[in-house]
């Protein structure tokens, strides 16, 4: 399979990174700013991952392209400052989000099964 066969595109667009799963994880509670991801991403992990402006803001552009998340105005704190953009996970980005984590869960199933963990 070629660069020009239109198949990379597909798997693209079907395919979360680990940096977008991060980030809808991130946003399954609500959305979040950049920094709100970041820290909750760092958080959650115990700061295994602590993603940088490229690969935060890269993953961002990504998921708002695929229409998996959208910038939110609406019910922003007042307080918060006005310069801040805010993210939220579409229905389509949380399905994605759902289908990567049963993708997952059925690879730790498997590498329990071949007694990699326990």
């Amino acid at each position: 399979m070629g660069a020009d066969d239109g198949k990379d595109d597909v798997t693209e667009s079907k395919s979360l990174s680990p940096a977008e799963f991060q980030i809808l994880l991130a946003l399954v509670d609500g959305a979040k700013h950049g920094r709100g991801i970041k820290l909750d991403v760092r958080a959650r992990t115990r700061g295994d991952v602590d993603m940088g402006p490229g690969t935060l803001y890269g993953a961002i552009k990504r998921l708002l392209r695929r229409g998996w998340i959208v910038e939110v105005t609406d019910d922003i704190d007042a307080l918060e400052d006005e310069r801040l953009r805010y993210y939220a996970a579409t229905p389509e980005g949380l399905e994605a989000a759902r289908s990567e984590a049963s993708r997952m869960s059925t690879l730790l199933e498997i590498a329990q099964a071949k007694q990699l963990i326990v």
